[in-house]
């Protein structure tokens, strides 16, 4: 029996890792695809575990004093494991979001006590696809929020602990329920922590095992691929920012791209094979594993986060 928390804010981490074997049947592949389901978290996506590093990364060093607002850009995830880390801890916080971001994270960071402040995209900008000019222009308006309000800017592209939590607790815990026994390991990168914190923990543990970095098809740009298509569909990530603090000197294996299509259509396999229901991240997480088992890594065993729930993407085209 588990044991009784204190706060929902412990049970963040600690999710299960499932074997996708009715999955890779289904698609012909030989080898094996290992799920990490962070969707299972408090705040259903993999970013509870960086929302809560960053915080308690800030309080020790003493950058977030008691009850000082939060401030942070978001595309939903991020902002939804702030409000459930900020409501427990009482800090104030303060979402800033493109409004081509679906609806339904807003309210659900709404629901959770955050004030959401959304974003008109540039013009021409098609809901469900935020560009890299649109989350430029989020990004102004969080840093202006955060400088009226003398606020702390939780800046997830930049604070160690959004890495540092991914290589204290997924990492050894991909490793722990495998007892090694692991290949490789594919992700669809936003901000870089999840890569950096599970490729570094896994690699220390055994160089060999390939980390790949998957991108959207037309937004490859740490891949450095001409820039084509920087609206894709696959929110929270793929912004067409080739410089991401994170990545520097860190070992990549290879880069994947996966497009929207592909991302969508592993998305529902996923959901009818295995009742895992994932979002556009997720869907390009196995789409990028079954490609690397059905060429290079045949036979091998791949782990991979399903980072958010589909749930999240009830608005978009990604169920419809």
């Amino acid at each position: 029996m588990s044991a009784l928390l204190n706060s929902v804010v412990e049970a963040i981490g600690g999710t299960p890792l499932v074997r996708l074997d009715r999955l890779t049947e289904s698609q012909g592949v030989e080898g094996t695809i290992l799920a990490k389901l962070d969707y299972l978290n408090p705040g259903f996506s993999k970013k509870d575990r960086a929302a809560l590093g960053v915080i308690e990364e800030a309080e020790r060093s003493g950058a977030l004093s008691p009850g000082r607002t939060v401030v942070e850009l978001t595309s939903g995830n991020m902002g939804t494991g702030l409000a459930i880390v900020c409501s427990v801890k009482g800090y104030p916080f303060v979402a800033v979001m493109s409004k081509g971001n679906s609806e339904e994270r807003a309210r659900m960071m709404r629901a959770l006590g955050a004030e959401v402040i959304l974003v008109d995209q540039l013009s021409g900008g098609v809901p469900g696809q935020v560009s890299g000019g649109d989350l430029e222009l989020v990004n102004l308006e969080a840093q202006r929020v955060t400088d009226a309000r003398g606020a702390f800017r939780a800046d997830q592209f930049h604070r160690d602990g959004n890495w540092l939590s991914h290589y204290r607790t997924t990492g050894p815990e991909l490793w722990e329920a495998t007892s090694g026994a692991i290949d490789g390991f594919v992700d669809f990168v936003g901000s870089g922590g999840t890569y950096v914190g599970v490729s570094k923990a896994l690699k220390e543990r055994n160089p060999a095992i390939r980390c790949f970095v998957v991108e959207p098809e037309g937004a490859a740009a740490l891949a450095r691929l001409p820039v084509t298509d920087p609206g894709h569909p696959i929110q929270g990530g793929g912004y067409a920012i080739g410089d991401l603090h994170f990545m520097e000197g860190i070992a990549v294996d290879g880069y994947l791209q996966v497009s929207g299509a592909d991302a969508r259509s592993a998305a529902r396999v996923l959901a009818q094979r295995e009742g895992i229901f994932g979002g556009f991240s997720s869907g390009a997480n196995i789409a990028a594993a079954l490609h690397l088992l059905g060429n290079e890594m045949r036979g091998k065993t791949i782990a991979v986060l399903i980072c958010d729930s589909g749930l999240k993407y009830v608005s978009t085209d990604l169920w419809t």
